[in-house]
């Protein structure tokens, strides 16, 4: 019965597109909308079309790929801009569609009345703050005037730039004192005008001094608790320090939004989502601690090194290279190691030592056997810290490990679209089913995220991963570019610089199906590149938004091609730690 009905809906599937062979349509992919404000001359349109038809925009004929799709780019004169698509079967039948452009060109906008156009408080976001914080005032008003911040600070108007190139732009900052009161307070700006008249405006967002809080010390919970460098934001959040255990007391100093600044030490601070956090009362210890007896060891998988504190510490790890080592920093801890027991039992670990690099800054240093960093966990047991070590597999043949494969979105979450209305989510879906068959006829053992069209969230995906442990992980995606026509082409993405080689490895393979050159990216802020227990990469097939793109991986064969290079990447980097006796 399966088979009945997918092979009956196979040829209604073949049906529908045989008719959609010779029947005129077009479908737009970019832009989403018949009206557009563009402020850029530049700008692409993207779809798909009939295979058989010809197509024309503004009566130049655009074309059109075997798959239907075609994207190309337009010019516009300032002002509107009326663009005419038209499509024509060659049974005589004719589809039509008009967009809309208004085109301004940017030009420096000057406030010509007695107003404020924007007031910015920096950092942005309601913000609880401490003595000797500095706040910042950035406000676009009429150009001329008088502007004072919370009654006394003065804001100064700026000289016209290059990058600042319109009048009335009006900065100040504003240091916090012992005396303030803030308690969800606005701060008002006072502008007052050349005829005195003046107008009060207040910030959007408030300001709560630190003492308003319920403590000052808050303890990590659950499983994802992360640092962040700064408050950077982008597409992909910002900037992360790494994952930390939990129940870990951390010292508040101040907030902006939703994260929480803590003091790591004198010098260092970080920032960590409140929702990861919870209050201790009041009275509660910042954490520190001397550090205590070592103990280096191994058993019948791993090598670890457990340092023994007095407190759990907030910590940071890095891969370093050349050579191959193992860098932690503790923060909150003193030195006061006086011996470090260490066993014959390690296979991965050559040696360990310490630094004291400042106050509070504890540095342990775990050089590898091997130039290739095979992957890292660090948590507590009690209050011992355990950074536990993954040893390189004994054999490296893809028949003796176990690779997960991670196809991006799923579900709910269909991640970007063609010019033809193909999903990512489908494809990176289907390309990771053929890399599953590829490696397990080499013998290799696979894990899935999913294989189907389902919805799984980037945090289960980590927690999966992290209690099964594959020996490598390669995450499958689709990228996509707001120029459909020129940008194209394939990447490989890592976070760790002890898992570069082997996204490089991959990349170098996937080069071998003349594909254009992206790059092979690193530090990249995408959660699956960001475990540290096992190497992993994210492979960016193709920009699925160019139409020459999508139509490559529309073929099953180049699919299927796809995946073997993969496997062969996979195989090189095998090929290369083989090659590595482990003496640096």
């Amino acid at each position: 019965m399966y088979k009945i009905v997918v092979s009956v809906l196979l040829l209604l599937t073949i049906a529908a597109h045989g008719q959609k062979k010779n029947e005129a349509f077009i479908r737009l992919s970019m832009p989403s909308k018949e009206n557009n404000a563009a402020r850029a001359a530049k700008q692409y349109v993207s779809g798909a079309t009939c295979v058989s038809c010809k197509l024309t925009i503004n009566k130049k004929e655009v074309k059109v790929l075997p798959t239907g799709a075609f994207a190309t780019a337009i010019e516009l004169q300032p002002g509107s801009n009326i663009i005419n698509l038209e499509s024509k079967g060659p049974g005589g039948t004719v589809a039509t569609k008009k967009l809309v452009y208004q085109y301004t060109i940017p030009k420096p906008d000057t406030v010509k009345d007695f107003r404020f156009a924007s007031v910015r408080m920096i950092p942005e976001g309601n913000q609880v703050v401490a003595p000797g914080d500095r706040i910042r005032f950035i406000v676009k008003a009429l150009p001329g005037c008088k502007l004072v911040a919370n009654g006394n600070v003065q804001l100064y108007e700026m000289p016209v730039t290059a990058d600042n190139p319109v009048p009335g732009i009006y900065q100040g900052e504003y240091q916090v004192k012992e005396t303030d009161s803030f308690s969800r307070s606005t701060i008002p700006i006072v502008m007052t005008g050349p005829d005195n008249q003046t107008l009060v405006q207040h910030t959007s967002n408030h300001l709560t001094m630190l003492s308003g809080l319920p403590s000052d010390i808050v303890i990590t919970k659950g499983r994802l608790a992360y640092l962040l460098f700064g408050l950077g934001e982008d597409r992909l959040g910002g900037s992360k320090m790494g994952y930390i255990d939990s129940l870990i007391p951390l010292r508040v100093t101040g907030k902006a939004g939703n994260l929480f600044r803590v003091q790591l030490s004198k010098y260092r601070s970080a920032w960590i989502p409140d929702d990861v956090v919870e209050f201790l009362p009041k009275g509660s210890f910042a954490p520190t601690s001397l550090s205590s007896s070592w103990r280096v060891y191994g058993d019948s998988a791993f090598d670890y090194v457990q340092v023994a504190f007095s407190s759990r510490l907030p910590y940071q790890s890095q891969q370093l290279s050349d050579p191959s080592r193992l860098v932690v920093d503790v923060y909150g801890a003193t030195n006061n190691t006086n011996w470090i027991t260490q066993l014959e039992n390690t296979k991965e670990i050559k040696s360990v030592h310490y630094e004291q690099l400042e106050d509070e800054v504890f540095r342990i240093v775990i050089q590898l056997k091997h130039r290739q960093h095979w992957g890292h966990q660090i948590y507590y047991q009690g209050n011992r810290l355990v950074i536990k070590v993954r040893r390189q597999p004994a054999r490296l043949e893809l028949r003796d490990l176990r690779i997960a494969i991670d196809p991006g979105h799923g579900g709910g979450n269909a991640g970007t679209y063609g010019p033809t209305g193909s999903s990512e989510k489908e494809l990176a879906l289907a390309v990771a089913l053929k890399l599953r068959q590829s490696l397990r006829l080499q013998g290799a053992k696979t894990i899935m995220t999913r294989v189907s069209e389902t919805f799984v969230d980037n945090k289960e995906r980590i927690l999966m991963y992290r209690d099964s442990l594959p020996d490598l992980l390669i995450s499958l995606h689709f990228n996509s570019s707001g120029n459909p026509v020129d940008v194209k082409g394939t990447s490989t993405y890592y976070r760790h610089p002890g898992f570069r080689k082997l996204s490089l490895d991959i990349y170098r393979r996937m080069l071998e199906l003349d594909l254009a050159e992206f790059g092979n990216i690193g530090s990249f802020n995408f959660m699956l590149n960001s475990p540290t227990e096992y190497p992993n990469a994210l492979v960016e097939i193709l920009f699925l938004s160019n139409p020459e793109d999508e139509m490559l991986i529309l073929d099953e064969k180049f699919q299927q091609q796809v995946a073997d290079k993969i496997v062969a990447g996979i195989r090189d980097f095998l090929e290369a730690c083989s090659k590595d006796n482990g003496e640096q």
